[in-house]
Parts: C-alpha cells; sequence; structure tokens
C-alpha cells in the first residue's frame, strides 16, 4: 500500500527522488499539462475537463483500459489537482481488513476536513464482497474511489458500485504519443537519461514504438534496457537485443483472450480462411487452452455453417478428438485444418434463427398443448379419450411422408426452419418445398 502526502510538491519530490528506480516509474508526469495521451477524455469541452478544473471535487471513477494507458499516472493527478489526499493499494495484495483500515484512516482525515481519494489498483482482483464492502463508504462520501482495471468493468465491477461511478475508457497510445514519452525520457536530465545525451535512430524509435503496443511502461522499459550498452545512439539492433519477447501480451483470462477469440470467430463466418489461421496461431502462442478454441469451433460448425455443410460438425468434433489424442505441438495442424475448411465452407445461420424464433414462440404463447393424435398412448385409458388417434405413420406412405399437423393449433401454420439455397441446405429447401409446397411463412413475417 503507497500513502502520498496531500501536499503537491512533496508528491513530486518523492516521485523522483529515487535514481534507482525504473525509468518508467522515473518518469511519471508531474503534472496534467505533461500527460500524454486520452485526448479523447482530457481535451477542452471533454467528459474529464469539469474535473480536472474543478478544485475539491472528484467523483468516483472507474479507469478501464490495456496497461501502460496511464490510468494510475491520471488517478495521481486528479487527486493532486482536486487536492485530495492520496490513497493507493493494489487489489492483488489487499483484502477486506486492509480496506476496513484505510477507510477508518479516511474518516479521521474527513473529520479534519481532508477528503481522501482512494484508488484501488486492478479492482477487478476483488470479489463481490469485497465490491460490496466498498459501497456504503462511496455511497456516503468517505472516500472518492478511482477503481482501474484492464478487464471490462460490465462484467468484472458489480452492478451496485458501477452504478456509484463514472467510467472512462483509456486507449492505447497512439506512435505520436510514445514518440513524445520517449524523447522526454532521453532528454530529462533529472529523471530521465539527459546526462548521458543519448540520440536514437528514426528507425528504431518507430521499432520500439511499435513493439510497445500503445503501453508507455513498455516503452520506456524497452528505451532503458536498449540504452544500458549504447554509447551515443540507439539504434534498431539495440531495441532488437532489448526485446524478450516479439508477440504482444495474450492474457488468457482477460480482455485480449476475448478479443481474439471474437477475432476469431468473426474471420471464420467471414469465410477469411488467412484471418481465422493468424488469430489461431495468436492464441496458441498466447498459451491459450486449445480445448476452448476447439469448443468453439463445434459451437460455430452448427451456429455459422449449419445445414448448409453437414460436414462440418463431424469435422470439428473429429479434431476435438483427435487434438485430445495428440496434443501439441503437432495438434496445431489439426486444428489448423479444422479452422481452414471452417472458414472456407459454405455458410448458414438458419438453424439459429429457427431455435430462436422456436424459443420466441414458446415464450409468447407458454406452454401450448400437444395435438391428441401426437400424445404418447401407452395404456388403454389414454386410448379411449383418444390419445394417438389419427396418427398416419409416415413410413406406410410414398416417399415416406405424409401431410399432416404436428404443431399445436395456435401454430399450425408456423414455419421456424428458412433453409438458405447455400451448399447442402439447398437441396433441404428443394425437399422440404416438395412435401409442403411453399413455405408458410418467410423470413419478413417471423
Amino acid at each position: 500500500m503507497e500513502l502520498f502526502p496531500r501536499d503537491a510538491a512533496a508528491a513530486r519530490t518523492r516521485a523522483g527522488a529515487d535514481p534507482g528506480a525504473p525509468l518508467a516509474e522515473r518518469m511519471r508526469p508531474r503534472d496534467l499539462d505533461a500527460f500524454e495521451g486520452q485526448q479523447h477524455l482530457l481535451g477542452d469541452g471533454r467528459p474529464l475537463a469539469p474535473i480536472v478544473q474543478a478544485t475539491g471535487q472528484l467523483a468516483s471513477l472507474i479507469f478501464w483500459g490495456p496497461p501502460g494507458s496511464g490510468k494510475t499516472t491520471l488517478a495521481r493527478l486528479l487527486a493532486e489537482r482536486a487536492q485530495l489526499r492520496f490513497v493507493s493499494f493494489s487489489a492483488v495484495t489487499a483484502g477486506v481488513r486492509e480496506l476496513r483500515q484505510e477507510i477508518q484512516a479516511a474518516e479521521e482525515e474527513r473529520r479534519r476536513g481532508v477528503r481522501t481519494a482512494l484508488f484501488i489498483d486492478e479492482i477487478h482482483r476483488f470479489n463481490k464482497a469485497q465490491q460490496d464492502a466498498l459501497l456504503p463508504h462511496v455511497e456516503r462520501g468517505v472516500v472518492a474511489l478511482i477503481g482501474a482495471t484492464t478487464e471490462n468493468p460490465s462484467f468484472e465491477v458489480i452492478p451496485a458500485l458501477r452504478s456509484r461511478c463514472r467510467i472512462f475508457t483509456l486507449r492505447p497510445l497512439s506512435a505520436g504519443d510514445l514518440d513524445h514519452i520517449v524523447q522526454r525520457a532521453l532528454h530529462d536530465q533529472e529523471r530521465g537519461l539527459g546526462a548521458r545525451k543519448l540520440e536514437i535512430d528514426s528507425d528504431a524509435l518507430e521499432l520500439l514504438t511499435r513493439l510497445s503496443q500503445g503501453d508507455a511502461r513498455r516503452a520506456l522499459t524497452l528505451l532503458e534496457r536498449a540504452a544500458e550498452g549504447a554509447q551515443h545512439r540507439i539504434d534498431r539492433a539495440a531495441i532488437e537485443s532489448a526485446v524478450e519477447a516479439r508477440l504482444p501480451d495474450y492474457d488468457k483470462g482477460g480482455e485480449a483472450h476475448y478479443d481474439v477469440i471474437s477475432a476469431f470467430i468473426k474471420s471464420l463466418r467471414g469465410s477469411d480462411p488467412d484471418a481465422a489461421v493468424y488469430w489461431l496461431a495468436r492464441m496458441l502462442e498466447g498459451g491459450e487452452d486449445p480445448r476452448f478454441i476447439t469448443r468453439r469451433m463445434l459451437i460455430f460448425a452448427s451456429e455459422d455453417i449449419g445445414n448448409a455443410d453437414p460436414q462440418a460438425l463431424p469435422l470439428a468434433s473429429a479434431a476435438a478428438e483427435a487434438f485430445d489424442r495428440i496434443g501439441l505441438p503437432e495438434g496445431r495442424l489439426i486444428l489448423a485444418q479444422a479452422a481452414t475448411y471452417l472458414a472456407s465452407t459454405r455458410k448458414s445461420n438458419a438453424s439459429l434463427k429457427a431455435i430462436n424464433a422456436a424459443t420466441q414462440s414458446v415464450e409468447e404463447h407458454g406452454a401450448l398443448p400437444v395435438p391428441l393424435h401426437l400424445r404418447n398412448a401407452p395404456t388403454e385409458l389414454m386410448r379411449r379419450e383418444g390419445y394417438g388417434k389419427g396418427y398416419d405413420y409416415p413410413h406406410d406412405h410414398p416417399a415416406h411422408f405424409v401431410e399432416a399437423q404436428y404443431l399445436p393449433d395456435t401454430l399450425r401454420n408456423a414455419r421456424f426452419y428458412l433453409p438458405s439455397e447455400e451448399g447442402a441446405e439447398a437441396e433441404l429447401a428443394r425437399l422440404l418445398r416438395e412435401r409442403w409446397g411453399t413455405l408458410k411463412l418467410d423470413e419478413t413475417e417471423r
């Protein structure tokens, strides 16, 4: 847990006092004028502008954004601008006991006329009980809560707490933002690398910003590593040697997990096998559970292909089974074969539409009675009551079909399954028209 004094000058002195701290920590902006990025929030007329301009006023906030986008720094600077006492701790290491202690301290400070900004990093790591413990103190204004999270608050922060906070989305920093941050660190004499009088080649700077993926902390960490062996200039080779891993982070339990699987499914649906196999590789290299991928492909085979290609589902099922037998690394070939096939084949979501329409009908009409001729009649009493009477066995007729009513009376003319004209489903459409005539309900009437 960190406690920063209310006095802004003391806070700035402390922030720049430790020359042994990492460059990213030393170079934290000391005021909002030096803060890079997030102009969609901070510019004139933008959502945070009134907060920035209001001394002594700070509502409870949640900052949602990727690593290195400035969540912690912005929280500190806003609390300083509002002249609030700033307390920071991480939800990873602190629990309810520590939270209660800090709330008690905030109550005491409040009685002395000092308001506290309580910054909770990675607030999504707090469970429901821990988040519930915050509610009454946020409601009473004991603290101005500032939460920071890399996860979508809609899923990770309880509704009651969300409703009491303004939520702001921070974006990855642009290449221009990162350029400014790197150049400032290179030339800052007090906290940065200015004493070494280093310059950076343009191609090295371009590579550094590209590898940083919008993350200021990563950019400054790479710069610091590259500068370790440099004499006068930082060239491209120095940046390359500073990189431990080329692929961007892939948090299996975080936002990247949902974004990449979404891109994978949409590439399959869009019939782009190149994009599909790329996102597959991203997931595998990032350590995604391959069984999660096979489950998603099984769902996709029915949801987006269906009867347009009846082989898609058994192929996806076979791929899942074969992968379980073989595992990685060879199993990636099986996943690639399945993904490229699913992306390349015909598509239809008619089965998805059918079950959705049928479910809607059930919700609208409730449990409609089963027609008597379709009911089971295991006893003589039930047969005397008419159960099963009039049922005509289709296999006793030519083409194994007889026109009859199989839906409840209320829905006798409804059609939920409307086969497309794609692939094998076109043949199903032809057979249904042969048997039933023109489909009684088209998509515009559903």
